[in-house]
């Protein structure tokens, strides 16, 4: 479901473009210092972007299109780009930073994360967090499974995680 009241601290100088993606269609966001927002048009949690002016020249947005159709297409298993963490509590940019050490074709679980945040008994709080991941695909939050390895959540809905995962040759 849509939670397009989300607000967004997004700057004055972030931009947004809309791009296609097997998945669906993907909205990314930049700023000057690198990528700040990756969200399926159906996310949970999106925030609303109509505020945000168009950016189909803007770097990081170009590059960033170009790495995920590289993605989408086989040809990348890893994603090489400054990342702004411009939103979300200092607990939640942590773990959206440990996110990104989770390698291509493995995944974790809440609890594993929630170690290695150095939150041992935050699992439940690290799962909030994982939820609300600006940046989709970019920074893997599809790799984190519940603790017997089930799919939970994925606020992007749980059929493109399953998608994701089976891409990754995490799951067959």
């Amino acid at each position: 479901m849509l939670s397009s009241t989300a607000s967004a601290p997004f700057h004055a100088n972030a931009w947004q473009m809309p791009i296609n993606s097997p998945l669906g269609q993907l909205t990314l966001v930049a700023s000057n210092k690198g990528l700040c927002g990756v969200w399926f048009d159906d996310q949970a949690h999106r925030p609303d972007l109509r505020h945000l002016p168009w950016g189909p020249s803007q770097h990081w947005l170009r590059l960033a299109k170009s790495q995920l159709a590289d993605y989408f297409a086989g040809k990348r298993q890893s994603f090489d780009m400054p990342l702004d963490f411009m939103q979300g509590s200092e607990f939640q940019q942590r773990v959206w930073r440990a996110l990104v050490q989770i390698p291509f074709g493995r995944y974790s679980t809440y609890g594993e994360l929630a170690q290695h945040v150095g939150q041992p008994q935050a699992a439940r709080a690290v799962g909030m967090a994982v939820g609300r991941n600006p940046l989709s695909i970019i920074v893997p939050c599809h790799r984190v499974v519940g603790a017997n390895g089930a799919l939970t959540g994925y606020a992007g809905g749980l059929w493109r995680k399953l998608d994701l995962l089976q891409r990754e040759g995490t799951l067959l």
